[in-house]
């Protein structure tokens, strides 16, 4: 089976794992938050991993960048709902310092990605 190139990108492996973790996290969030937070949460960290993806199908570094900038908005979107959802108590302390955690990670690598597509 081909592997294709964003798979083997660290911060596209963290971002998909943490896509898991929100799915398995909003299972238990009140069910009139369906098409509210646990929506959104889901549509954000899905969000993160596919423009990952779909940037590095892209041949210019500009296009590149772009993808990745929109990767780390999205990572921001997704801490925004975490911290909204932790003060309206669906989210417990243990996995919201999980998830803040592995945004902080996944910002990380994502800006070292997008100045490493700006350049040369």
């Amino acid at each position: 089976m081909r592997v294709f190139g964003f798979e083997k990108l660290i911060v596209w492996q963290k971002a998909k794992e943490l896509s898991v973790f929100i799915y398995e996290t909003t299972k238990v969030f009140p069910v009139d938050e369906k098409f509210g937070l646990t929506s959104q949460m889901r549509r954000a960290a899905i969000s993160v991993s596919s423009n990952i993806a779909e940037g590095t199908g892209r041949h210019s570094r500009k296009d590149k960048a772009r993808f990745t900038e929109i990767a780390y908005s999205s990572a921001l979107e997704l801490l925004n709902q975490a911290t909204i959802s932790k003060d309206l108590e669906f989210l417990d302390d243990s996995s919201y310092l999980k998830i803040r955690s592995s945004i902080a990670e996944i910002t990380a690598m994502l800006d070292g990605l997008y100045k490493s597509q700006i350049s040369k």
